[in-house]
């Protein structure tokens, strides 16, 4: 018997893991492991355990009408794993154990434990790369480091794939007569583990939904990407981050339509298409990193001397980042949207992350903690990544110097305030020449229902670069 570990794949299709288990005559079944726990220590978003719980669902059924049988275990933390696996393992008697790779640091460290139970009893274990195009590890510097900055990167990411190319796994064939499958809904431990099994109806689950999703973005937005990704009142962008996270849709799928989609695949800045597989590849840039600097994964900054910044941990200008009481309508807006729906328009991300560190000088780990705890696409590499890149801290981060400017880049990516008066309802009936400045509107007709600039970016700028620089003396 071979068994298919399922993790931040749950997908039938470019599933390495599941092709190979499936390779042969030989039994299959499969695994997924419920640590309702561990979880929440890893702060992950009870949206986002709803979305992949729902995927589960879903998978499950797939796999029972190929004649593959979904297990479900429940353990606490992942250090109950490994015991947990070797009993279903001398259960079902399976002798091999097929999965793809983690690449966060306490998922590597149960799996070399996993591995280690099992060894025991004499099941080998298979560690397969499904969640990057190129393995980390694959793209390195000429002197075989990890590269540090993403351009370089980026260049080398795609001559390697122009070198090796990539196969896109087809989903296994059935093995055997369809089987029952019992809906996670029905199942009173699931409940009890995890509460309410609903799911967000802007989010539906399933393969065909995260390739629907694809393929109209393909073909009505892509082209177009570079110019619209930046605005969130424009549905400019995939919206594939809740899928890519869960791994219901692998990068690979996404790389392969985009070539056929263009019949090429584009090489630089001034091909169609660029922009959007530059995004993708930003995003293997930050998988890579966090494999091969595991400290990453522990609140460490990538900069080492940055950890000496003298960051604050204000609790009551925290609070008010967080429930979008700033005073700065973008951020507020942004922050509202994200408690409300657990998504938030990249181009956001970056406006609200400089503005809790550079603005407020708030440590980079709360903001990161709270985006985990309210994001469906929570995804330890990319969210690490990108608050590193924002507070100065990380690689390729912007110079410290660039501190953004929350009005302007309202005034820039959100011109007549739409996105603001959606989510903002202080603000749903300001003028749009005031919708970026709203106090002096909000004074002469004599309200005061929001919050006055809880401080003055310009002076707040000053500090902020003050901090950086004292790191030179």
């Amino acid at each position: 018997m071979k068994l298919v570990w399922f993790r931040n794949d749950l997908r039938l299709a470019d599933n390495p893991a599941l092709r190979h288990a499936c390779a042969g005559d030989e039994p299959v079944a499969a695994l997924f492991i419920i640590s309702p726990t561990q979880w929440r220590q890893h702060k992950m978003a009870p949206i986002r355990q709803r979305f992949m719980l729902a995927q589960v669902d879903e998978l499950g059924r797939e796999l029972a009408a190929l004649g593959i049988p979904l297990h479900l275990l429940r353990v606490e933390t992942f250090a109950e794993a490994p015991a947990a696996l070797a009993d279903l393992c001398r259960e079902l008697g399976v002798t091999q154990l097929y999965a793809n790779q983690a690449i966060e640091i306490d998922e590597q460290r149960r799996d070399h434990a996993v591995t280690a139970a099992l060894a025991e009893q004499a099941v080998s274990c298979h560690w397969l790369n499904g969640c990057c195009v190129l393995p980390p590890g694959r793209v390195l510097t000429g002197s075989g480091d990890m590269f540090k900055v993403f351009t370089p990167f980026s260049r080398a990411w795609l001559k390697a794939l122009d070198e090796e190319g990539f196969v896109i796994h087809r989903a296994p064939t059935p093995r055997g007569e369809p089987l029952p499958w019992q809906p996670l809904a029905e199942r009173a431990w699931v409940d009890e583990a995890l509460g309410e099994l609903t799911v967000d109806p802007h989010w539906p689950v399933g393969e065909a939904e995260a390739l629907r999703r694809l393929n109209i973005f393909l073909e009505q937005a892509v082209l177009d990407y570079g110019e619209t990704r930046d605005f969130p009142a424009i549905a400019g962008t995939s919206v594939l981050s809740p899928y890519l996270a869960a791994g219901i849709i692998s990068p690979r799928q996404c790389v392969a339509a985009l070539q056929q989609r263009l019949g090429y695949r584009p090489q630089s800045k001034a091909q169609p298409g660029f922009v959007w597989l530059n995004e993708l590849i930003w995003r293997e840039f930050y998988r890579h990193l966090l494999v091969l600097i595991p400290t990453l994964s522990m609140n460490r900054p990538f900069k080492p001397e940055t950890a000496a910044l003298p960051w604050s941990w204000d609790p009551d200008a925290f609070a008010a980042w967080c429930e979008g009481r700033t005073g700065y309508p973008i951020v507020d807006a942004a922050m509202r949207c994200l408690n409300a729906t657990g998504w938030m328009h990249n181009r956001l991300r970056m406006i609200v992350a400089s503005f809790l560190t550079k603005d407020l000088h708030i440590h980079w780990r709360l903001g990161e903690d709270y985006f985990m705890s309210r994001l469906i696409d929570g995804d330890l590499a990319a969210n690490n990544g990108g608050w590193q890149w924002a507070a100065g801290t990380g690689a390729d981060a912007a110079p410290y110097f660039r501190v953004f400017n929350p009005t302007t880049q309202g005034q820039r990516f959100d011109p007549q305030g739409e996105f603001i008066r959606n989510w903002v309802t202080e603000l749903a009936d300001i003028p749009a020449a005031y919708v970026h400045q709203p106090h002096d509107w909000l004074r002469l007709k004599g309200r005061q229902d929001y919050p006055a600039p809880m401080v003055d970016h310009a002076v707040a700028r000053v500090r902020a670069i003050e901090m950086f620089r004292s790191l030179e003396k």
